[in-house]
C-alpha cells in the first residue's frame, strides 16, 4: 500500500471502464442483470443500452424499464438491487491484471511520485469499482472515490469527489483539478465542475466523436501523459 501524505499537489480523477481497465468481461453486465432477477424476477438486459459512460443504477433503470417495469417499482427496489449486483460481482470478479490499459502503471507511478492525490469518479456501483482495482492490482494508488449510486449524474459523481478532497484538506481551493476518462460524458462532467479535462482514447468512444468535445487534452492512451498536463495552469476557456 502506497503512503498517503496530509497534502497533495494536485487532484487527478480517473475513470475505471476504457481508463484504466479495458476488455474486463462480461462479469460487470451480469452483476446488473442477476441484481434485478434476484430482486424482481425479471430477464434483463443491457442489449441496446448506451452504457459508456452511463452510471450503473441508471443502466439498471433503462434495463428495466425495458423489461416493462414501472417508475414506482424501479425507485422502490433499486436499493436491494444495487446491494444483490455488488454481491454478484463480488464473488465472480476474475483477475483483471491483464486488463489495464496501455501506460496506466507508469502514469499512476510517476503522479504519485509527483504528490498528486488520486482518485476515481465512476458510473460503477461502489464495491463493484473498487474490487476490479483490487483485481487489477491499482486499488493502492487510490485514496478515495465517487461511485455511480451517489449522484444522477457523473457531472454530480465529479462534485463529490471534488468536494470531499477539498473538505479533508488533501487540496486547496485553487489546487489543480484534473478528470481523466475515455467518455464524452467525462468531458462533460469536467467542465460543468470548472475543472481541466483529459480524454483517452482506449475506451469505444470513436475518436472524432471525443475530440468534437473540445477536452483539454486528447491523448492517445496514458503513456501520453505529461505531469504539465495536470499542473499547469490552463488559459480561460471561451
Amino acid at each position: 500500500m502506497i503512503g498517503f501524505p496530509p497534502m497533495y499537489r494536485g487532484l487527478v480523477l480517473f475513470d475505471i471502464d476504457g481508463t484504466l481497465l479495458r476488455r474486463a468481461g462480461p462479469h460487470h453486465r451480469e452483476a446488473l442483470v442477476y441484481g434485478i432477477r434476484r430482486v424482481l424476477g425479471l430477464e434483463t438486459t443491457t442489449e441496446g443500452i448506451p452504457v459508456q459512460g452511463m452510471l450503473d443504477p441508471n443502466i439498471l433503470a433503462a434495463m428495466m424499464r425495458n423489461a416493462g417495469a414501472g417508475r414506482e417499482t424501479i425507485r422502490e427496489s433499486m436499493p436491494a438491487i444495487l446491494r444483490a449486483a455488488e454481491s454478484y460481482y463480488l464473488r465472480f470478479c476474475p483477475p483483471l491484471g491483464g486488463k489495464l490499459c496501455p501506460g496506466v502503471e507508469a502514469a499512476l507511478d510517476r503522479l504519485t511520485r509527483r504528490g498528486h492525490l488520486l482518485g476515481l469518479v465512476t458510473g460503477n456501483l461502489t464495491r463493484i469499482g473498487w474490487r476490479k482495482l483490487e483485481r487489477a492490482g491499482l486499488r493502492g494508488y487510490f485514496r478515495f472515490g465517487a461511485f455511480g449510486e451517489m449522484a444522477t449524474t457523473r457531472g454530480g459523481v465529479a462534485r463529490i469527489a471534488i468536494r470531499e478532497a477539498r473538505q479533508r484538506g488533501w487540496i486547496v481551493r485553487g489546487s489543480p483539478v484534473s478528470l481523466i476518462g475515455d467518455a464524452p460524458s467525462d468531458i462533460v462532467a469536467a467542465r460543468r465542475n470548472g475543472i481541466r479535462s483529459i480524454a483517452v482514447k482506449t475506451g469505444v468512444t470513436p475518436p472524432e466523436v471525443l475530440a468534437a468535445g473540445h477536452p483539454d487534452f486528447l491523448l492517445r492512451n496514458l503513456r501520453d501523459l505529461r505531469l504539465r498536463m495536470v499542473e499547469d495552469h490552463l488559459p480561460p476557456g471561451p
